[in-house]
């Protein structure tokens, strides 16, 4: 008798952060009977810790969003089966790049980062990227978050020694070109085009892609026939993976893809 597959699942990493950062959701995942992968991004296979010690480096500085979403078109397209694919941040906007190329069965979008026709005009958003956007510094050398800021834009909400916790075991330097990217014409997306279902998820407290960026971006998509949903949790900041309540995310997903099956 041929063994059942099991539903494959593909975690996206957003920036500055370690794919480290999906290891709760795997396990919780895993446990549900999806075989799960969460591939660090190109030249990112170290952990955040020794990627801070190397920063800046010339390599993650390299990273364009034309290839980083081709190199996960790869990863997806060499599963036994369509799989799932749940992305944070810019992993969330490579979700919804990825699916209108019809790769995955379904997407969840967490927090995703904003399209170029959605976020653009909204001066929070602009205000929290202009570090990271480096308009003014080398393209070749990678952005660092300070700790500063990702206490007030990212770990917003959290104690300080949670804050701490969380940038130590997460935090890594990204190239700034990947950023620029998603606010040119790379990042568009056909809202119209029939594709597989689709989740957004956002947090009230998020400073740097606020619930209503979020959700505008979930709203363009209802001139489309396909499966679009969205849903906001309350008193989440940007980092769904450092809450203690993140598996109130993870059980929404669950039945969500339970439902669409």
């Amino acid at each position: 008798m041929k063994k059942e597959l099991k539903k494959s699942l593909v975690f996206i990493t957003g920036t500055f952060l370690g794919n480290n950062c999906w290891d709760e959701w795997r396990t919780y995942f895993e446990r549900e009977g999806y075989s799960c992968i969460a591939p660090p991004w190109p030249y990112k296979n170290e952990s955040p810790e020794e990627l801070r010690n190397k920063n800046p480096k010339s390599a993650i500085a390299s990273t364009r969003l034309d290839g980083l979403t081709d190199y996960f078109a790869d990863i997806v397209s060499t599963s036994p089966e369509k799989p799932i694919m749940i992305g944070h941040s810019l992993g969330g906007l490579i979700v919804q790049l990825l699916l209108q190329r019809g790769f995955g069965a379904a997407g969840v979008a967490l927090h995703s980062f904003p399209l170029q026709r959605v976020g653009t005009k909204q001066i929070s958003f602009l205000k929290a990227m202009w570090g990271p956007l480096g308009w003014f510094t080398s393209a070749q050398k990678t952005y660092m978050l300070p700790f500063k800021k990702w206490k007030h834009v990212v770990t917003n909400g959290m104690t300080c020694e949670d804050q701490k916790q969380l940038y130590y075991r997460y935090a890594t330097p990204e190239s700034k070109l990947v950023i620029r990217d998603a606010f040119k014409a790379i990042g568009k997306i056909d809202f119209a085009k029939n594709r597989a279902p689709l989740l957004f998820i956002s947090g009230s407290e998020d400073q740097i892609i606020s619930a209503s960026l979020n959700f505008d971006n979930y709203k363009n998509y209802k001139v489309s026939n396909s499966i679009t949903d969205y849903r906001d949790f309350k008193r989440r900041n940007h980092l769904v993976f450092g809450h203690s309540t993140w598996k109130e995310e993870a059980d929404f997903i669950l039945h969500w893809l339970q439902e669409i099956e």
